[in-house]
């Protein structure tokens, strides 16, 4: 089994990878409400505060790193590990934003659609046409749990449509390598559902809560966080419970599981970079921790990565 290599630690529950060209990993810390820069080497550069929750993240094609803000979680630290226990007592609401990070200003985009607020928008990802597919896993009260769903931005982001609702609590999202297919790791129901698209933003009806159709439902207690693909089309699934990477092929079958070196409950994405995309970078948000682990095949390469980044003479030696 291929080895995880510590990368950095002492994070306050990263999630959201994006991996620059100059190498250094972008990551966002949930509870500390940053964009963090984690170098090569291991230095690690806190280049932005994003109030709420920071949470999902993706390169634009203007070079904007957007984010989806869940609005803030409360926090519990038990056992060395950082849990997320419920909504903040000070919760700002679910929100799309863009982050300029080479000149600091972040932008609040979205902040409801067809007039109903945002619960708490989790992961994106762009289209090859600039639109951005995200997912709201939505909000969670004493005592009821609100619907989820998956959302679409249009390219000139002028418009959010609703396209998959309802769904139970939408985590992940990702395209497939042709972009005909958009996935979804729902962590309710522990299953990846996918959807065919048919233009930008409409996808085929599926038989399914949302439109959606079954592709893999995980085994035992683990159930789901978020999703990379790689350039053979296997989905590299971040898992809760049980922490690990679960690779699974496009036709549903268990490829192989990469255990992270240190049990952590609450592994939380995957995201590729490195010579020739063949590295994965793991964020174990629990323990606070970024992993790099050999990958069998390249990553998919994302639809944009140029990422715009603070000028050099601004990043501490």
């Amino acid at each position: 089994m291929t080895e995880m290599k510590l990368l950095a630690e002492g994070l306050s529950f990263p999630e959201g990878p994006v991996v620059a060209p100059d190498g250094s990993v972008l990551v966002v810390e949930i509870r500390r409400g940053t964009v963090t820069r984690i170098f090569p080497e291991g230095r690690v550069d806190r280049i932005l505060d994003v109030p709420g929750g920071p949470n999902g993240a993706a390169v634009g094609p203007d070079g904007r790193l957007y984010l989806c803000n869940n609005g803030g979680f409360s926090w519990a630290r038990r056992d060395g590990l950082d849990l997320v226990t419920g909504r903040a007592d000070d919760w700002i609401g679910g929100r799309i934003q863009a982050a300029d990070l080479a000149t600091g200003t972040l932008e609040t985009l979205f902040t409801e659609c067809d007039g109903r607020p945002l619960g708490a928008p989790n992961d994106l990802v762009f289209d090859h046409a600039g639109g951005i597919y995200f997912t709201d896993n939505a909000s969670t009260y004493p005592r009821h749990q609100d619907r989820g769903g998956l959302y679409y931005i249009s390219p000139g982001l002028d418009r959010i449509t609703e396209v998959g609702f309802p769904l139970g609590h939408p985590n992940g999202v990702a395209l497939s390598p042709d972009g005909s297919r958009v996935y979804v790791a729902d962590t309710l129901t522990s299953a990846i559902w996918y959807w065919d698209v048919e233009s930008p933003g409409v996808l085929a009806r599926g038989p399914h809560d949302g439109g959606a159709n079954f592709l893999y439902r995980l085994p035992n207690v683990k159930t789901f966080d978020s999703i990379g693909v790689d350039a053979e089309g296997n989905i590299a699934a971040a898992t809760l419970v049980e922490g690990s990477v679960v690779v699974i092929s496009p036709r549903g079958e268990t490829v192989a599981v990469h255990e992270v070196p240190e049990p952590d409950p609450l592994v939380t994405n995957v995201a590729f970079g490195g010579d020739d995309l063949r590295t994965a970078f793991v964020t174990s948000g629990a323990r606070g921790r970024l992993y790099a682990m050999e990958w069998h095949c390249p990553g998919l390469r994302l639809n944009f990565t140029e990422v715009r980044l603070p000028p050099d003479e601004e990043v501490p030696a």
